[in-house]
């Protein structure tokens, strides 16, 4: 029974990134392929390194830095299901939440005032019009 294993090709393709997006997340260290062919120069990429990928992509959604996706890829790597590994990943959601809520609130601003300076261009649009 062989082990499912992937190109970089066919990862790219799955999740509709680019491959170089694929060995930036390597050099990261999110990701280890295994080397095959002459010199190591072909990537080999196992399910767990799909699932690390998948992983990835997941945080960087939610808008995670690399830092903490690397942290919650590396929860992975350990037992799962622990109250230490859960509260950690409790509290990076709780940080991402607050920083998604602020900037909520910063866009609601913007969109009021952009709303006001629309209001008052096509007041001073009918103004001109009504003046001519």
């Amino acid at each position: 029974m062989s082990i499912r294993t992937y190109t970089i090709a066919e990862l790219a393709r799955e999740f509709d990134i680019t491959a170089r997006a694929i060995r930036f997340y390597e050099d990261q260290g999110l990701l280890r392929p295994s080397r095959e062919g002459v010199g190591g120069r072909n990537r080999v990429y196992t399910a767990r390194d799909r699932t690390h990928l998948k992983l990835t992509l997941r945080g960087k959604r939610l808008g995670l830095t690399l830092s903490e996706i690397k942290s919650i890829v590396d929860m992975y790597e350990s037992p799962k299901d622990t109250a230490a590994q859960m509260n950690r990943f409790l509290g990076v959601l709780a940080h991402q939440r607050e920083t998604l809520e602020r900037q909520r609130e910063d866009i609601d601003m913007a969109l009021a005032e952009i709303a006001a300076h629309e209001e008052e261009c096509r007041r001073m649009l009918a103004e001109q019009t009504a003046n001519a």
